[in-house]
């Protein structure tokens, strides 16, 4: 099938664009390489896709963009694209939040239905739409209340795509990732940022008391569910996490374990950040096949191992 990718040189994106060329399929990827962090690390995100001969790389801004050329040849649309980060999103950031997670979902689900021949639209959200929930596991029919403005655009463009769904028989599928980590991740998020520092033999600094759990999902499973949402005729919402819920420091005693000595600095929590998150992955087994299958300890051992080589480091 003819396949496109949006926001195909980010961390997720790029991981879903190869295995969709190991399993023999066509990929048009488009991103705009914003400034969010440096473009030199999109290209390396890119690198072994731009030898494909089935991998065609358009830049174009989702925002603003003819999209239809995008879509003339395509019959599954996975859209990865979006201005990710909780924290930065406060203030006048929020008017790029605005444009890039909501408008530009808009003229894409647009596109696609005046296209006409989209067989599936597979929308990446988040369970940041859930946000600072004290009911857990968190289902899909759970309430939804976004702790910070990143979450209500997750949660506006995942909106969209039901109101599309439901009025147009658009066939989308939103699948809300709970905290996705490994090889490749943003140079921004937590685990990135922990093991370069604990690599470096520096302070890890953490925002609380460490108590504050996440259900964290390794980026293959991912790439997994987006490929079963694809192959599968289910339609709607679903959690996608990795059965790998414990607290932060859990996590640092893993990654002590696995990279050396953590000093860890706290801080104050910081405005956005939710205590817990926890997925309930039921509704994703039974109608997607999702089962999770990297545990914590073996994805962020190869975490560790991508961001040794990047520094230089034998591992």
């Amino acid at each position: 099938m003819r396949c496109l990718v949006t926001g195909v040189a980010g961390f997720i994106g790029a991981h879903l664009a190869e295995r969709l060329i190991e399993l023999g399929h066509e990929v048009l990827g488009v991103d705009r390489f914003t400034d969010y962090y440096g473009r030199e690390i999109k290209e390396g995100n890119l690198a072994r896709l731009l030898g494909e001969p089935r991998f065609s790389l358009s830049t174009a801004d989702l925002a603003t963009a003819d999209l239809r050329p995008l879509l003339s040849t395509c019959e599954v649309i996975f859209h990865q694209a979006a201005q990710a980060g909780v924290r930065p999103s406060w203030g006048q950031s929020f008017e790029g939040y605005l444009r890039d997670n909501v408008l530009a979902t808009q003229r894409l689900l647009e596109a696609a239905r005046a296209h006409g021949q989209v067989r599936k639209l597979v929308y990446a959200s988040s369970s940041s739409v859930y946000g600072d929930a004290d009911d857990v596991p968190m289902h899909e029919s759970s309430r939804t209340a976004p702790h910070s403005p990143y979450g209500v655009t997750k949660l506006a463009a995942e909106n969209l795509c039901e109101l599309y769904r439901r009025n147009f028989g658009l066939p989308t599928v939103s699948l809300r990732y709970f905290t996705v980590y490994g090889p490749g991740q943003r140079p921004d998020m937590a685990f990135h940022r922990f093991i370069a520092a604990v690599l470096k033999g520096e302070t890890v600094r953490v925002h609380g008391d460490g108590e504050q759990t996440r259900d964290f999902t390794y980026v293959s499973d991912v790439v997994q569910a987006n490929v079963e949402a694809m192959e599968g005729g289910a339609v709607g919402v679903f959690n996608i996490g990795g059965g790998s819920r414990v607290s932060l420091n859990e996590a640092l005693r893993l990654l002590g374990d696995l990279a050396g000595p953590v000093r860890v600095e706290r801080g104050e929590p910081q405005a956005g950040d939710v205590r817990h998150t926890w997925a309930d992955t039921a509704a994703a087994r039974a109608a997607l096949r999702y089962v999770p299958r990297v545990p914590l300890r073996e994805g962020l051992a190869a975490q560790v191992a991508w961001q040794s080589r990047r520094l230089g480091l034998a591992r």
